[in-house]
């Protein structure tokens, strides 16, 4: 299973290139969203239409919900980095939940990422 952030959905529901190459790469790789990220893809639609357009498309994404214990990891994490590393709450949860399902969270954003212990991030493809 992949466990993928928002950045990663983006740049393939924009066609770039080399997001739309890795994940033709992927073959039937079982793909999976934290329920995180699609409410912040939601967040990003403008109206109904694009809304419906994401939720059929995150249709064939496996949504994963972190357990009480992952938040409860998250908001101490949170606790401990918001203020020296400014780690938001939503990357806390996301990045968590990446470490208690034993995977690594594909992602460019390693920055946002970069206060939460035991979590290993790969960047999926080049940026150019």
């Amino acid at each position: 299973m992949i466990i993928l952030d928002s950045d990663v959905i983006i740049d393939f529901l924009r066609q770039y290139a080399p997001a739309v190459d890795w994940f033709r790469s992927l073959g039937d790789e079982e793909l999976a969203l934290p329920g995180y990220v699609v409410m912040e893809l939601m967040q990003g639609c403008e109206n109904k239409a694009e809304l419906r357009a994401l939720e059929k498309f995150v249709a064939d994404f496996r949504v994963v919900w972190p357990a009480a214990e992952t938040c409860d990891a998250a908001l101490a994490i949170f606790a401990q980095h918001n203020l020296s590393h400014n780690l938001g709450v939503l990357d806390a949860l996301i990045g968590q939940t990446a470490v208690a399902l034993s995977l690594p969270l594909h992602t460019h954003n390693r920055k946002h990422y970069a206060a939460i212990p035991d979590l290993r991030i790969v960047q999926p493809y080049r940026k150019l």
